[in-house]
């Protein structure tokens, strides 16, 4: 959430001192003014004029020329002067200077940094060096502005032993500016300016200067579009402060332009010689890469990227009718994009689901060199590179929250001849790479893991991966998926073992692509060094995603829905014969294959339900389910009681305690054991039609299916539901709020 621009309740200094009363620097005053500051703000700035234009406009409250005069009194100072002159004032500071706290505004912090340790001996515990990632091509306090920081990000970069009050109040300063303040370290801090800012305005710089000095200027100029003019407005930003900065941030600004002529030089080759699919894939990885990382950035923090807040909040009751076709399966979506990369020729992808764990997937390849066009409504058009043709990406791949995509990735990149980096979300990072990790070693893969075998994965290229024969310790798709693709760079054989049935999506794809992959009983195996070739791939409807709207229907009195085209595999109904063992009107309509994969038309009309003692055959096929599942659980008659299913502790949250604690916190009575749960539903009562069990507060703890399985609960809830940390949802289900909406549920979305 954003921090409150009024809140100075944390901010107590009596007096704050501004050095250099500049746009920076009055901008800072007017936003504590603003803010309702109720100490006392003053100035000192070279330029008596400005000082005087400071107070004649309101912004200070007393100011002037020398520092002797002004230090004294002040309890915070902030430093905006420009970067090469920081070391001077810090000279003349340093004799005046008593127990204030020190922080300044400037664009690079190693310089400042270096100028401390000269002037003082090393930096004091009380200067805590920040940067507001907010400003202007216009200057001096006449170009000031009350909310330049509101909604701006601001970065802190603390030492070891930075005073920790110093570091409290500085932050207090900017939260009452209304900014979102984060910290890094003055080496990051540094690395990541010189690309994402620094950069940027020297090439805006460089070109407005290259076509001021040609002789047909005039008509360059008078002719220049909006893209020209965006591109260049920060060329008219002040000189002198802008060479300060490319001065002191020379190495890293150095090592940017290096990365970006290297850039050019590959596009300059492409089109002289007339390289469509070399320049379509550089255009199409920089446009969606805008798109994608613009995206994260609305909906997560700084570099971490923790989601932002969303809260869904669900009235009692409502009904489900309709007919309606939920996104496209995510785990073929993953699959289809992998495997379309490996293929020779081009791959046409229908029913894509355009959700930001895919997303994330096809921009991981994007980042290896492949060209991909698309998702433009579903459809996805894949420029294979064949096996070997996967490039060194610049630097880690970011798969998002998608479990699934990191652990087939590591199969698939660990028989590539570059070194990579798979790393995700902060849920993510909480989840156990183990059960890939260890067979992959196995085979002769080298493979670095965090604590705990958890991500990041650090795979080193270049190995020569054998065969094996590996039995499963547990059931996992993800698992076996990671082992064959594995295989397909490895000498000789392998073959899985899995020890109960799983979903079988890569073994499909593969032979579909033409890749032969063999199946008896249990086992799975594969020969390495074949090939793929490339073909269509419709993507059905998710079943997962289905599941939601299965199971509301299923528990809501006069409920008739349809969903369209959804994928049946034998191997994913797990949820279809739970909810029919449990009594549930659903039937398949209109059952044929696409691609090789299953897909049917699914209706299902309100009956009440029983509960069960969930086979145990069925606990694999329906494992991403059971959020859901237990809902239909909470709604039926009598007791439903799961065993074996283990694996719902190491999902995106341990999902079995996060059902079971909002289940509770509903009023449903649920006991949890290692490896299963009992629910004592309320169904079969005389009031059919009545709640099931109250409202509550729900924490989501960011699971996707947790937010969403209470979500329909709401349906039968005899009070509001309020489920924090859905923001999730947008990873496994783009548009569920609107297709919930469209069924009749009284469903409403908070930021």
């Amino acid at each position: 959430m954003q921090p409150d621009p009024q809140d100075t309740s944390g901010l107590a200094e009596p007096r704050v001192l501004i050095v250099g009363l500049g746009m920076i620097g009055g901008s800072l005053a007017r936003a504590l003014r603003a803010a309702g500051f109720e100490g006392e703000i003053v100035a000192c700035d070279r330029d008596a004029i400005e000082i005087a234009r400071g107070l004649e406009m309101g912004v200070i409250d007393d100011g002037g020329t020398s520092l002797a005069a002004l230090v004294p009194r002040s309890s915070l100072i902030v430093l905006a002067v420009p970067v090469l002159a920081m070391e001077g004032v810090l000279h003349a500071l340093a004799p005046l200077l008593d127990d204030q706290v020190v922080t300044d505004v400037g664009s690079t912090k190693q310089a400042i940094r270096d100028a401390a340790r000269r002037v003082f001996g090393g930096l004091p515990p009380t200067m805590v060096l920040g940067h507001p990632i907010a400003g202007s091509e216009k200057s001096g306090v006449a170009a000031s502005d009350a909310s330049l920081y509101r909604r701006h990000k601001v970065i802190l970069t603390p030492e070891a032993d930075t005073d920790p009050v110093a570091l409290m109040r500085v932050r207090a300063m900017w939260i009452a500016c209304g900014a979102e303040v984060l910290e890094m370290t003055i080496e990051r801090h540094d690395e990541v300016l010189a690309r994402t800012s620094h950069l940027p305005h020297l090439l805006a710089f460089s070109l407005v200067d290259t076509l001021a000095r040609q002789d047909e200027r005039l008509e360059i100029f008078r002719y220049a579009a909006g893209g020209f003019r965006d591109f260049t407005r920060i060329a008219g930003s002040d000189p002198v402060m802008w060479r300060d900065i490319f001065t002191a941030n020379r190495t890293a600004l150095l090592n940017a332009l290096d990365d970006f002529e290297n850039g050019i030089a590959g596009l300059r080759a492409a089109i002289a010689a007339d390289d469509q699919d070399a320049l379509l894939a550089t255009l199409d990885r920089a446009s969606h890469a805008r798109h994608y990382f613009d995206t994260l950035l609305n909906k997560t923090r700084y570099q971490t990227m923790e989601p932002r807040n969303v809260r869904y909040r669900v009235s009692p009751g409502g009904s489900v009718s309709g007919s309606i076709r939920v996104p496209g399966d995510k785990s073929i979506s993953h699959r289809a994009i992998m495997l379309g990369a490996l293929a020779e020729g081009v791959t046409q992808v229908q029913g894509f689901l355009e959700g930001e764990d895919s997303l994330a997937t096809l921009q991981a390849f994007r980042e290896m060199g492949v060209a991909i066009e698309g998702p433009h409504q579903g459809r996805v058009t894949i420029h294979g590179v064949g096996m070997h043709g996967l490039q060194k990406p610049a630097g880690p791949l970011y798969v998002g929250n998608a479990g699934t995509a990191m652990r087939l990735f590591a199969g698939l990149l660990a028989g590539q001849a570059f070194d990579t980096e798979l790393t995700g979300d902060a849920s993510l990072t909480r989840r156990p790479m183990g059960r890939v990790a260890d067979p992959l070693r196995l085979m002769g893969a080298v493979i670095e893991t965090a604590d705990g075998q958890r991500p990041p994965l650090r795979i080193k290229g270049g190995q020569q991966l054998e065969g094996i024969a590996y039995d499963m310790p547990m059931a996992s798709a993800q698992v076996k998926s990671c082992l064959l693709l594995a295989g397909l760079y490895a000498e000789g054989e392998t073959r899985v073992r899995e020890p109960a049935p799983t979903r079988d999506h890569t073994e499909r794809m593969l032979n579909g692509f033409g890749y032969p992959v063999h199946r008896q009983d249990d086992v799975a195996w594969l020969e390495g060094g074949g090939r793929l070739s490339a073909g269509p791939i419709d993507v059905p409807s998710d079943i997962s995603s289905a599941t939601f709207f299965l199971v509301a229907a299923a528990i809501t009195p006069g409920s008739d829905l349809i969903l369209e085209h959804v994928g049946v595999n034998p191997t994913r109904i797990g949820v279809i014969n739970i909810l029919k063992a449990m009594g549930a009107d659903l039937e398949l309509l209109d059952e044929h294959e696409v691609g090789g994969e299953p897909v049917a038309n699914i209706r299902i009309r309100y009956v009440p339900l029983q509960g069960i003692d969930i086979p145990a055959e069925q606990v694999p096929l329906a494992i991403d389910e059971f959020p859901a599942l237990f809902i239909a659980a909470a709604n039926a008659a009598g007791t439903t009681r799961l065993r074996g299913a283990e694996e719902l502790r190491v999902k995106e949250s341990d999902r079995l305690q996060a059902m079971a604690d909002g289940l509770q916190a509903l009023g449903v009575e649920a006991t949890l054991y290692e490896d299963g749960i009992d629910i004592v539903g309320r169904g079969g009562g005389q009031d059919e039609d009545g709640p099931s069990y109250g409202g509550g507060q729900i924490d989501s703890l960011g699971d996707h299916r947790i937010a969403m399985a209470f979500t329909i609960a709401g349906l039968r809830a005899g009070d509001e539901i309020v489920i924090d940390d859905c923001a999730n949802v947008a990873t496994s289900f783009p548009g569920f709020v609107d297709l919930a909406r469209r069924v009749g549920l009284q469903l409403d979305e908070e930021g």
